[in-house]
């Protein structure tokens, strides 16, 4: 239904839980900025689970990305976390990223690939620059898979040149941030209510 609308964070950085993580407290953001708009949601860190490299869905014996894979699958919204690491997106990130390829030869019964319909958006923390880029680079290949990028559908921060802060240590989010995750939770909500409501034409 239009009105069950769910979204899965899937955060991407080098640190496995219980670590505090800054893309951590930025997906929140985001999942509490779909809440306000009646979107469930739920966060998973990646290097929790062993996803091993490859492009299949399944790469076998100790692949823990099936799971992640069907959760995913599940979701109507993606929100991809990811920090900044010498100007691009964490290694955990760009993983998520080819694992997502072997999407590229599922279809549904009508023959859409099996990710047309959901919704992803970027959301990118760092003490260097690098942001705008990985989220050019994130679209891209969140696109080709299949899904679709509302208006606005990123959020970012970037900490003062030359002098490093960590997100996740902020006294409070900046205005421009909080307005921005809001701006984006609006617009990813609205967009996958329209898409649950009305698929892709089939091929």
């Amino acid at each position: 239904m239009a009105d069950d609308i769910s979204a899965l964070a899937l955060v991407c950085s080098l640190k496995a839980s219980p670590e505090p993580s800054s893309s951590e407290v930025m997906a929140r953001q985001v999942l509490d900025a779909l809440s306000a708009r009646g979107v469930s949601g739920r966060s998973l860190r990646v290097a929790d689970h062993q996803v091993l490299p490859g492009t299949a869905a399944d790469m076998g014996e100790g692949d823990q990305w099936p799971s992640i894979r069907e959760q995913i699958h599940d979701a109507d919204i993606l929100v991809f976390a990811t920090p900044t690491w010498v100007g691009h997106m964490s290694s955990v990130a760009q993983r998520v990223l080819e694992r997502l390829d072997a999407e590229l030869s599922e279809t549904d019964a009508e023959g859409r690939p099996g990710l047309f319909g959901k919704v992803a958006v970027v959301a990118v923390v760092g003490n260097e620059d690098g942001a705008h880029k990985i989220i050019a680079d994130s679209f891209q290949a969140l696109s080709d898979m299949g899904f679709t990028i509302p208006a606005n559908g990123s959020t970012y921060w970037n900490s003062e040149a030359m002098n490093p802060q960590d997100f996740k240590d902020l006294d409070e989010t900046p205005e421009a941030v909080a307005a921005t995750t809001a701006t984006l939770g609006r617009n990813a909500a609205h967009l996958a209510r329209l898409l649950a409501g009305a698929q892709y034409p089939a091929s």
